[in-house]
């Protein structure tokens, strides 16, 4: 007989607060026409993308990490000193070590929680979600910080005519805590490591660094190209449209709701005709509420899902206590898809 104690836990989890940081400067398509052979209307058409957020030096990962964190703090209504752990899902803070995880938790004045950083791309939130779903049930911490963050503008090619007009910057954040009912339902999530090649980096951080510059893209000047992110369009608009609506429904499922149940929709925003054809796979009733934050967003990966919930509630959307499916899914290729009460 083991003998070690049981946890001491909560019976279940639940987001407390969210919090949201947009860069100042706003890019119109008209900036990124500047540098690829296309038109307003064909970005329109092709994304749903009208502008997006580009930070500045100062806006860095951490700096904007901070500024999301402290909104969602106090939206949960806790101290700093609660927190116990912080999760930062991103795949543009440069640094490989240390976790700009641990610099956060330092400058959001947390104490000593645990800090660390995951890279999941696009479905980074839901990994992160689920990691604080499991520390709360579990005990290893009352509170957690979970933080989507990027600077994609870093990572853009912006030469690229499929990719250049996609990516945004930004940074969104919750704080998951104690809950006396269910409020995050069970996770469907995944990987298809056979699709890797679909969304990748350009060049890996030893080639560049390493490289022969004969074997390295170059620009129109010539010069190295620093390495970006590339995809192949329509394969991943294929796999988003048709294998993501398939992890939707059955995250639905999981948590026993049906579409009709559902007051809001918030899936990754990656291109508002996947958005719109998942809605109508999904066959969801009018009255659910999607978010479409893409438009004036951009695709911010990690930080999409957090910044959408945010300003749906925010501008009154959506409400605290509706009942709200998230998916993400993106590099690697992984998903991951849940059931939330809002906060």
């Amino acid at each position: 007989m083991s003998k070690i104690k049981p946890s001491k836990g909560a019976p279940y989890a639940r987001i407390l607060g969210v919090g949201g940081y947009r860069p100042t400067r706003v890019v119109p398509n008209e900036v990124i026409l500047e540098t690829i052979d296309s038109s307003d209307e064909w970005i329109r058409s092709r994304s749903g993308i009208v502008t997006r957020h580009w930070a500045s030096e100062e806006e860095t990962v951490a700096m904007m990490s901070i500024e999301a964190s402290g909104k969602a703090i106090a939206d949960a209504g806790i101290d700093p000193e609660q927190i116990g752990a912080v999760v930062v899902s991103t795949v543009s803070h440069f640094k490989q070590t240390p976790a700009v995880a641990t610099e956060i938790a330092h400058r959001i004045g947390s104490g000593k929680p645990a800090a660390f950083d995951i890279s999941a791309g696009c479905a980074g939130f839901g990994y992160g979600l689920t990691l604080a779903k499991g520390m709360v049930v579990e005990g290893s911490a009352e509170y957690v910080l979970v933080i989507g963050v990027e600077r994609l503008s870093d990572l853009t090619d912006l030469e690229d005519r499929a990719t250049a007009f996609l990516f945004g910057d930004g940074a969104g954040a919750v704080v998951v805590g104690p809950s006396q009912e269910p409020a995050i339902g069970p996770t469907v999530w995944g990987s298809e490591g056979d699709k890797s090649e679909t969304i990748k980096q350009t060049v890996g951080w030893n080639e560049f660094r390493l490289g022969d510059v004969s074997q390295l893209p170059l620009d129109s000047k010539g010069e190295v190209k620093f390495p970006a992110i590339t995809q192949e369009g329509q394969a991943v608009f294929r796999w988003a449209v048709f294998e993501m609506a398939k992890v939707a429904q059955q995250a639905l499922d999981a948590a026993g709701i049906a579409p009709e149940d559902l007051d809001v929709f918030i899936p990754h925003q990656a291109n508002m005709r996947i958005i719109d054809s998942m809605v109508k796979t999904l066959k969801l009733p009018e009255h659910v509420t999607v978010a479409r934050d893409i438009e004036s967003t951009g695709n911010t990966s990690a930080a999409s899902i957090p910044l959408a919930m945010e300003r749906l509630l925010a501008t009154g959307q959506a409400k605290s206590g509706d009942t709200a499916l998230v998916i993400g899914f993106g590099a690697g290729l992984v998903y991951a898809a849940t059931v939330v009460t809002l906060p």
